[in-house]
């Protein structure tokens, strides 16, 4: 680690913030080094991003002093924030797809009428930032052809191209492959060695571990403790983020395993391109098991959950569920498919597991609104529907606990806690899972591991694709992987190595 300055590179004192009556921020004081990568963890919920949103010029702190190398700025605008040196790359990225590289690096800072001019000077300065911080990427393809990682750095590299010296980075991996995210923490570890200052807001305590030099964690909008990486632990940040003791592994018993409730046979998809996103892929999961898919995201994973849901119909093959029989030339729906006990948390909770503009409460229901408990007369019975989905508040642990707050509001953890809780909360007899941890916080993480398992306990069949090998490793019975389009391996949960798995995803045999 490089020596430090005196200066810091960022000093928040005494930040606070209230959305109505949610306190976000409370009275938050913190100093940031130059030169160093910081990680910020809590719970979802916790203030993190509210805190840098502050910083980044997104909000406005309703009182509190923000501090910049030693100068006091007000941040009334991300506009201001880039002024004094302050780039943030969010959790969703902000790029064009249609648009090359250097077009998205050059939007909204052209240079003026003389448009080729402004371009070729960002293009030399491109390829310095890509020679000094190893930021490789080709500044003539489309972002729509780039990998997600590929899209990262795009990203990264915009905001040095602004003039960034301190970089927040909100849920970096969250969707990256390990392999991404390994190459991601080098370019941090380059970018920090040549002065730059990073602040890393993640839940994910072995990359927090691997990668910074300290660590500030949050707990219900306040800073609660402070340390140096090298003088702790997982298990400790994991206690100061939840306020009690917390178990990283997973409790399971050995499954109970009944019928076939899933079975695919000779599955296919062919997209309106004439390119196969499935092909030939045969599985069956019985109640009472966990199945996993792993494999690196875009080999077929989300294309297989529309399949099996209902959300695209198949080329070809067959879907059976709980008896029932779907092929291309009767794929059924969503629906149908409901109403025989399947129930689905998808991959993306934005675009298809909830409506932003809904209350919690409409999300709850979202599905199943017309069952007669939740409208009895053909009209939805709103306070019946407000008191089912505070029930389901409590006991999924969904802060706040709100079900008039509309769902945009709340935490990317707390709305995937929201979608799992309507689910599961039916009984599903197979129920299809994508990523249920993406972007969420180890206390949240420890919470719908032990719901899945529930699940299952309980004779549910249960489909699971996660790009995180951690997880597919802790809660699988068997696991299948995915590789172009492919199940390419099997092993049973409880002798996978990842080592192997990590060779078939790869689509290679394991010695």
């Amino acid at each position: 680690m490089p020596a430090m300055t005196a200066v810091p590179a960022i000093e928040l004192r005494a930040i606070d913030k209230s959305f109505g009556d949610v306190h976000a921020v409370r009275a938050v004081s913190l100093t940031i080094r130059k030169g160093s990568i910081t990680g910020l963890v809590g719970e979802n919920g916790a203030g993190k991003s509210t805190l840098m949103s502050i910083l980044y010029g997104l909000y406005r702190a309703d009182s509190g002093e923000i501090r910049v190398e030693g100068e006091r700025v007000e941040m009334g605008s991300p506009r201001d924030a880039i002024a004094h040196g302050i780039g943030m790359v969010h959790q969703h990225f902000m790029l064009i797809d249609s648009f090359t590289v250097l077009e998205n690096l050059v939007l909204g800072a052209e240079g003026g009428f003389l448009l080729g001019r402004g371009m070729a000077a960002a293009r030399s300065e491109v390829a310095r930032l890509e020679r000094e911080y190893g930021l490789s990427i080709d500044p003539d393809a489309r972002i729509a052809d780039l990998s997600v990682g590929e899209q990262q750095r795009v990203e990264i590299l915009k905001v040095l191209l602004r003039g960034a010296r301190i970089l927040i980075l909100d849920e970096p991996s969250a969707v990256l492959t390990p392999q991404e995210t390994e190459r991601l923490f080098r370019i941090l570890g380059v970018l920090r060695d040549g002065g730059v200052t990073v602040i890393l807001i993640t839940h994910k305590l072995r990359e927090v571990m691997a990668v910074t030099d300290q660590v500030f964690v949050m707990r219900q909008g306040e800073v609660v403790a402070e340390r140096r990486t090298v003088d702790t632990t997982p298990d400790e940040l994991a206690e100061l983020m939840v306020g009690r003791k917390v178990r990283l592994g997973v409790d399971r018993q050995p499954a109970r395993r009944g019928p076939a409730l899933l079975r695919a046979e000779g599955l296919s998809l062919v997209d309106r391109h004439g390119i196969g996103l499935l092909d030939g892929i045969d599985l069956e999961v019985h109640g009472g098991e966990i199945v996993g898919i792993a494999g690196v995201s875009g080999n077929g994973q989300t294309e297989l959950l529309q399949v099996l849901a209902g959300m695209r119909a198949p080329t070809g093959g067959t879907i059976t569920i709980c008896g029932r029989t779907f092929d291309a030339g009767h794929p059924g729906d969503p629906a149908e498919r409901r109403a025989l006990g399947l129930a689905h948390v998808p991959e993306d909770r934005l675009r298809q597991g909830l409506v932003a503009a809904f209350h919690a409460s409409e999300t709850s229901i979202l599905g199943y609104q017309n069952e007669a408990r939740f409208s009895p007369h053909h009209l939805i019975d709103r306070p019946a529907v407000r008191t089912y989905c505070a029930e389901l508040m409590q006991r999924f642990d969904v802060r706040p606990p709100l079900p008039g707050l509309r769902s945009a509001q709340f935490s990317g953890g707390n709305q995937q806690k929201l979608v799992l809780a309507r689910e599961i909360s039916h009984e599903p007899k197979v129920l299809l899972v994508g990523q249920p941890t993406r972007g969420v916080d180890i206390g949240a993480i420890e919470f719908i591991h032990r719901e899945l398992v529930r699940c299952r306990d309980r004779g549910c069949a249960i489909l699971l694709v996660s790009v995180e090998l951690d997880e597919i490793l802790a809660l699988s019975d068997r696991i299948l992987v995915m590789s172009s389009g492919h199940i390419v391996g099997e092993s049973a949960g409880g002798t996978a190595s990842e080592r192997a798995l990590g060779l078939m995803m790869a689509g290679m045999k394991a010695a």
